[in-house]
């Protein structure tokens, strides 16, 4: 990234520090936001100077560009925590207030370093399981409601097979690209702005302890002991790197996954959830292995709906009873289409 452009990021982030303090309803936040743009303004004249080192002329007036526009209009409407990741993604610093609060009361504190962020480590290890029940789910309904429609439309159940057969590898490959791009894209931007945070740590240190100093004051640690906490932190280049990545950018440089591995993950877990309607059409006739299909899919749907319950705290038989309905809902008005297709058509 050269200078000019240096100043330009310095100076967007300023427009859009001052948007989150325009928005903010909390005095110590605006506050913060405050000066983080008088920090960003601050860095921005850095780069100026050395614009003017170099030779080049000095930088003109600051224009905001599209994009800065759009997400201030959006943090406008919807406010700053709802923009969180995108304002992140913009190296807006500061993000993380919105993603920690203070615990509440009968919070047990660690005792030990190991125990620390213990709680946290436990919620990423399932996080596998987040993705892997809503994974089966859309493989369950889609190929669910695939097979209906075709059967609907009175097909053979060769030909009801071959469709699931292709709903199945299409939804999952479908899946698997997905979710590639996205892990990819989202690996390729934390690795960007961690690299330019590295980059201005070893250019602006005292800058950046200063602004670190800014966010644990803005938590509620004295200035004093905050200032004291940003140096000492500020002194060791690998935790300084670590702590500014989640601190300023609300980003965890050990959370950045493999896009192969989400890829297989997404094919595996969207596969298996559509192969189980599926499964009748290849051991049994056209009749008996459609309403042995329905009744397959509703007792793994009504499963699917019990697990997803483990996220959203609702009772189990409640969210089970829902995804039941949902499921049954869909198949109906796709087996209904089908069937009014299929008298059309033949």
């Amino acid at each position: 990234m050269s200078a000019r452009e240096s100043w330009a990021h310095e100076m967007e982030s300023v427009f859009l520090y001052g948007v989150i303090a325009e928005v903010e309803p909390s005095a110590e936040r605006r506050a913060l936001f405050t000066k983080l743009g008088g920090e960003a303004r601050g860095q921005a004249e850095l780069w100026s100077v050395e614009i003017r080192k170099t030779g080049g002329p000095a930088p003109e007036a600051f224009m905001p560009s599209a994009r800065a526009r759009v997400v201030a209009a959006l943090v406008r409407r919807l406010g700053p925590a709802r923009m969180r990741a995108v304002l992140s993604g913009m190296k807006v610093r500061g993000m993380s207030i919105y993603r920690y609060s203070s615990p509440p009361t009968g919070h047990d504190m660690p005792h030990s370093v190991d125990e620390i962020g213990l709680r946290h480590r436990e919620g990423i290890a399932s996080g596998n399981l987040r993705p892997a029940v809503f994974g089966a789910s859309d493989g369950l309904v889609s190929n669910l409601c695939l097979i209906l429609g075709v059967a609907g439309a009175r097909a053979s159940g060769h030909t009801v097979l071959i469709s699931g057969v292709a709903g199945l590898l299409a939804g999952a490959f479908s899946m698997a690209a997905g979710e590639y791009v996205s892990v990819q894209s989202q690996r390729e931007m934390f690795e960007h702005q961690i690299g330019a945070e590295r980059d201005e740590l070893q250019q602006y240190p005292a800058e950046e302890a200063a602004e670190l100093s800014l966010i644990y004051q803005a938590r509620g640690l004295p200035a004093a002991d905050a200032d004291r906490m940003a140096t000492r932190i500020i002194a060791n280049p690998e935790i300084a790197l670590d702590t500014l990545a989640r601190e300023e950018l609300g980003l965890d440089p050990g959370a950045l996954g493999s896009p192969f591995g989400a890829a297989f993950f997404s094919f595996a877990a969207f596969a298996i959830g559509a192969a189980i309607p599926l499964v009748p059409f290849v051991v049994a006739g056209a009749g008996v292995a459609l309403r042995a299909s329905v009744a397959l899919t509703a007792l793994a749907l009504f499963g699917v709906g019990c697990a997803i319950s483990l996220f959203t705290g609702r009772g189990a038989l409640r969210s089970g009873a829902r995804m039941l309905a949902i499921g049954a809902a869909a198949g109906t008005v796709t087996y209904t289409i089908g069937h009014l297709l299929g008298g059309v058509v033949g």
